[in-house]
């Protein structure tokens, strides 16, 4: 799978999102960028401010009600801190949202894709506030920003944990982010605990996809919730990679050994067959991890996407069922 890279690293070959200059007036919100609590001009809702993850100073509700979720991540944080969006842009590899969230979201409207927003269809869901996720195209921000606050909740870290913090305070939800993560530190600390002598093993994460075989670097989602467990990473997992994954050839293969291996892929059905090829390949059969029947399929939309807060959760438990005896 070539690797990813954000809607503004693309190049100007991709088409940005427009919409009528009258249907953004229509739908237009004066943000402000400064204070930290007041009344909104019409004196019926407080607002509050955020800095989000670009640095930019945002004026939102308070107490949103109507939030659109523009990446996988900001989709996830929401659920996870009990508001439901109202739009959503479909998981890396979908058609909707990534197959984890999909029975919590599937009464949620699609307003976009990974390449970006939709924006008519972003107004159309009438936001009072929205999580751009790690967009830094400038045009289209800004187009956003014409329709409700914005705010892009990913840093350059791509740190989940800092994403989910961000995320709660601009829902309102900021006591509800922080039990979440004491949550997960005290669960991922009792699974590092049973590990037993599997504790500080090599573990690999790769998917796989029509396209062939990609391996997780550091830099990303999966190596973070590795890293809170105290696992190795064999080869170069232990760099940071140009992308969100790095695509290998056949006679590469062995960059994907290790101890342990989870491998996954973004559809459980076209790409859950081809991981049936892929174990068929000598060059599979021969890695150790496979030998040792350490070798285990993950869902690739938790695993080897852009992650979140249950994500990073339902990876511990898929870690323990697998290596805790």
């Amino acid at each position: 799978m070539a690797p990813y890279s954000s809607p503004s690293s693309r190049g100007s070959g991709i088409a940005r999102p427009v919409v009528s200059a009258a249907m953004l007036t229509l739908c237009a919100l004066t943000l402000s960028a400064c204070g930290s609590e007041d009344k909104a001009d019409a004196g019926t809702a407080v607002t509050t401010r955020v800095t989000d993850a670009t640095g930019t100073k945002v004026k939102v509700p308070a107490t949103p009600e109507r939030v659109v979720a523009l990446s996988e991540t900001d989709l996830d944080a929401s659920l996870a801190l009990g508001v439901e969006p109202v739009g959503l842009t479909a998981g890396r590899g979908r058609k909707g949202a990534p197959q984890y969230l999909a029975d919590q979201a599937k009464s949620i409207p699609v307003v976009g894709a990974v390449t970006g927003p939709d924006i008519e269809k972003v107004v159309q869901a009438e936001p009072d506030v929205i999580l751009a996720g790690q967009l830094a195209d400038e045009q289209v921000l800004a187009q956003l920003r014409k329709i409700a606050p914005t705010v892009a909740t990913i840093d350059d870290t791509k740190d989940w944990k800092k994403a989910l913090q961000l995320t709660g305070t601009t829902l309102g939800k900021a006591d509800e982010a922080e039990k979440f993560l004491a949550d997960y530190g005290t669960r991922a600390a009792a699974l590092r605990s049973d590990l037993g002598d599997q504790a500080g093993a090599s573990v690999s994460v790769a998917r796989y996809s029509a396209k062939g075989t990609a391996v997780m670097q550091q830099g990303v989602f999966i190596s973070d919730v590795l890293k809170d467990l105290g696992f190795e990473r064999p080869g170069i997992q232990n760099d940071k990679g140009e992308g969100h994954s790095t695509p290998l050839s056949d006679e590469n293969l062995q960059e994907i050994d290790g101890d342990w291996l989870f491998i996954g892929s973004l559809d459980a059905g076209t790409d859950a067959d081809l991981l049936g090829e892929l174990a068929r390949k000598p060059a599979y059969q021969q890695l150790g991890a496979v030998r040792q029947k350490h070798a285990t399929v993950v869902d690739g939309t938790r695993w080897t996407s852009l992650g979140g807060a249950q994500a990073a959760v339902s990876v511990l438990d898929d870690i323990r069922k697998a290596m805790v005896k």
